[in-house]
């Protein structure tokens, strides 16, 4: 009978998992949580759509709550040298509409919908989606909104952290509420007929 103190067996006992696979399961999760909502998924159907064992998974996550709290947290950020610097806030605004941009952002909110069910009820979790998903685009819109006050083209006042978050909020609610596409003429609608005016800046001539 091997003994535990046997130099072949502590070296199987004490060797690393191997986590090569994992942003591929983390994408799988992802998939599956917008596809069925926090409540439908399992790690069985995550593992079936990544193709790898179950036992994979649950050697790495012990629970559902645990896998997508990791899956949320290392969801792709936006690229801080891809940010804009048009010489006007509607320009830099409107330079962020990209269409890896619109998919990236579709994205989030359908799985921000998934975790509804979920938010209130678990404050890890909560905080997880709000890094991930609420808190990077907050932060480049403080980033605009702060360069426009450095230029003189708002007002030092100006609320930033509110003003910073309202086309997030419209885009979550047209997303999770309406069910209808955060689109190019969507976004600049919101540019030009809530942040332009709230900010005290006239619309743009056609």
């Amino acid at each position: 009978m091997t003994q535990l103190h046997d130099p072949e067996t502590k070296a199987k006992l004490g060797r690393k998992r191997d986590h090569t696979r994992d942003p591929e399961i983390l994408d799988a999760a992802l998939e599956v949580l917008a596809e069925t909502g926090y409540d439908g998924m399992t790690i069985d159907m995550v593992a079936a759509r990544a193709k790898a064992g179950k036992a994979t998974l649950y050697r790495r996550w012990a629970s559902k709550g645990e896998l997508v709290i990791d899956a949320v947290a290392c969801m792709k950020q936006i690229d801080p040298d891809a940010i804009p610097d048009t010489g006007t806030l509607r320009g830099d605004l409107v330079a962020m509409i990209k269409p890896h941009a619109l998919h990236d952002a579709d994205k989030k909110l359908r799985i921000m919908g998934a975790l509804t069910s979920m938010l209130a009820r678990d404050p890890q979790l909560a905080d997880a989606a709000y890094a991930a998903i609420v808190e990077p685009r907050a932060s480049v819109n403080r980033m605009l909104l702060q360069r426009a006050i450095d230029r003189g083209e708002i007002a030092a006042d100006t609320d930033i952290e509110m003003i910073s978050l309202v086309s997030q909020s419209m885009a979550t609610y047209r997303t999770i509420m309406l069910r209808k596409p955060v689109d190019r003429e969507f976004l600049i609608s919101v540019i030009d007929g809530v942040l332009m005016p709230a900010l005290g800046l006239a619309k743009p001539k056609d």
